[in-house]
């Protein structure tokens, strides 16, 4: 699908149930430095990952129809692996836009792993989930994938944007399934197949031999959005970010100074 020419400077929206979508966010302006983001995080249905696959699409559905009837949108990005995994095909048959998703990146881990004894690191309904065991089946037929689920992981990510200091002791139970596997010693690839994961990097990469590369989609799903924009030029000044989010809460308030990081310095209440 190519990008009809709505308006001079095409606006992208980034949209996840929490913070970590701000992960894509990042990737997109390596490569977009010029171009306006409206970033949308349904804290009101946060988080995602314990919700029922009817009840998420119904949720997804009305969230962007409100959205796309209060902002001009040029493309959306659904920057939430358990979204994606599920609500693609319903949004993509909805909404006019072009639509990115967010996928476990089982694909380029089992290309550039050699022991082909993969780690996959997501919530549990993304582990769960039969788009998932699909995407293994297709890229990684031949390779040992460790599954690990965890919601805890989620939260430290939130916590973690929000200026708290996450300790290994926090960290490594939740990692212990991946040393306690027969094949675990063997594993050079981790997916980090939920972009809360991202912002934990430091903090996981501590935790695995150095061999063990960490592999996420943020890189490629820049790419795309790229690739959409085609060779349309943009003005080369500061761009106008904006937040939404689907509930004002303290969390909300308290996040600000890391959206400024990430130059958000406009934000918005938009209740669904």
């Amino acid at each position: 699908m190519s990008l009809s020419p709505t308006n001079p400077s095409p606006r992208i929206l980034v949209f996840d149930s929490g913070v970590g979508g701000l992960s894509i966010v990042h990737e997109i302006q390596q490569k977009l430095p010029f171009v306006p983001l409206i970033y949308v995080s349904d804290n009101a249905f946060f988080p995602y990952g314990t919700k029922g696959e009817a009840e998420l699409i119904s949720r997804v559905d009305a969230v962007f129809h409100k959205l796309t009837e209060t902002y001009a949108v040029d493309i959306i990005v659904v920057a939430c692996n358990t979204a994606s995994t599920l609500t693609l095909p319903h949004i993509r048959s909805h909404f006019s836009q072009p639509i990115v998703g967010v996928v476990p990146a089982i694909k380029p881990a089992a290309a550039q792993s050699k022991s082909q004894v993969i780690g996959l690191l997501a919530t549990p309904a993304t582990v769960a989930r039969p788009y998932t065991h699909n995407l293994i089946r297709e890229h990684a037929p031949n390779a040992d994938v460790i599954s690990v689920g965890s919601s805890e992981l989620v939260q430290l990510a939130e916590k973690k944007l929000r200026g708290e200091k996450i300790s290994s002791q926090q960290i490594r139970p939740i990692l212990q399934p991946f040393f306690d596997h027969p094949r675990g010693d063997e594993m050079d690839a981790l997916v980090l197949a939920c972009t809360h994961f991202p912002l934990l990097r430091d903090e996981l990469r501590i935790q695995f031999p150095a061999h063990v590369q960490l592999i996420d989609s943020g890189e490629a799903i820049a790419r795309r959005v790229v690739s959409l924009l085609g060779d349309r030029k943009f003005a080369e000044q500061a761009p106008e970010h904006l937040a939404v989010f689907t509930k004002a809460s303290p969390a909300v308030t308290a996040l600000q100074p890391q959206l400024a990081q990430f130059g958000i310095h406009n934000l918005d209440i938009l209740e669904v």
